[in-house]
């Protein structure tokens, strides 16, 4: 037993070293997100739209007529006024998808990897920006959630989750609960970044009434073999989900471009959907760098949402 338990020790200690080591990387390469996020696309989070409404008072003159509550005016037979106060505060929150389809990818890394490197580097950002972060994550059941806070053992805390997934995988997808779960924790205006593959279905009624009260941007995690596949002739492929096998004929012109434009048509209408409801997209693929990807995504200037 005392083994085991020294073991067990220098095995911790190590993974706290490795942790300390990839965080300090990590920590590098968000500077220039955590700039872009001030700067760039998301920027009317930090000015222009901060404000929140906190109540209604009366009309006093020289108030501005059109902040007058008309409800409340009628209601109460005099003029009121609503009144807003300043939100300071720039939230981020990560809903991050630990399903077992995002286990797969090729050439050296997977979905999950990448995802857990780009939450990883959001979550750095945000304590460049002194912001409060929180996350959620989610396979067939919500595994671990978190409201905002700010700091540094809020940013180990994630970045520990981000690591290493923790306990037993449940299959599915509870995407759409997620997304519910978040809309709940989160009272105050936030940016909130979706972390998947989107394998998923009927969460499309929880993301548009999620993206009418939040900025809301959509990252999805793509693979080579969405739409390519090798010429290696006939192979079994494992679901992993439903852990069922199938014999796919790679080496079949017809069956190779079905599979191109099943691919290519899924990731369309997924941009649509989200497009339809005013969330931002961004796809990463397993061959991307994930720091110049959000680099580049949170240069675009935009004046009104997409």
């Amino acid at each position: 037993m005392r083994k085991k338990s020294s073991a067990s020790m220098s095995h911790s200690s190590q993974d706290r070293s490795t942790l300390a080591k990839r965080a300090q990387q990590l920590r590098l390469q968000a500077l220039s997100i955590a700039q872009g996020m001030r700067l760039g696309s998301f920027r009317s989070l930090y000015r222009g739209q901060g404000i929140e409404f906190s109540g209604v008072r009366e009309y006093l003159r020289g108030d501005d007529v059109r902040s007058i509550d008309w409800n409340v005016t009628a209601r109460m037979g005099k003029p009121f006024v609503k009144v807003f106060e300043e939100e300071r505060e720039f939230i981020i929150f990560i809903i991050c998808d630990t399903s077992l389809s995002m286990d797969t990818g090729s050439g050296g890394f997977s979905r999950m990897q990448k995802a857990y490197e780009t939450g990883s580097l959001l979550v750095f950002a945000a304590e460049h920006n002194a912001s409060p972060v929180g996350a959620v994550f989610f396979d067939g059941a919500i595994s671990f959630s978190c409201s905002p806070k700010s700091g540094k053992d809020q940013t180990m805390v994630l970045l520990s989750r981000f690591e290493s997934r923790s306990g037993t995988s449940f299959k599915g997808s509870v995407l759409s609960n997620a997304l519910r779960g978040a809309g709940k924790i989160l009272k105050k205006r936030s940016l909130i970044f979706i972390l998947s593959d989107f394998r998923s279905s009927g969460y499309e009624t929880e993301l548009a009434r999620l993206a009418l009260k939040h900025d809301v941007a959509a990252i999805r995690f793509t693979d080579e073999t969405d739409t390519q596949l090798p010429d290696v002739g006939t192979l079994s492929f494992l679901d992993p989900e439903s852990a069922q096998r199938q014999l796919l004929p790679l080496s079949n012109n017809a069956f190779k471009k079905a599979w191109r434009e099943a691919g290519i048509n899924h990731l369309d209408r997924w941009t649509a959907l989200c497009s339809k409801r005013g969330v931002r997209t961004l796809t990463i693929s397993t061959a991307d760098d994930c720091s110049l990807c959000l680099s580049r995504f949170f240069s675009i200037k935009r004046d009104a949402r997409a």
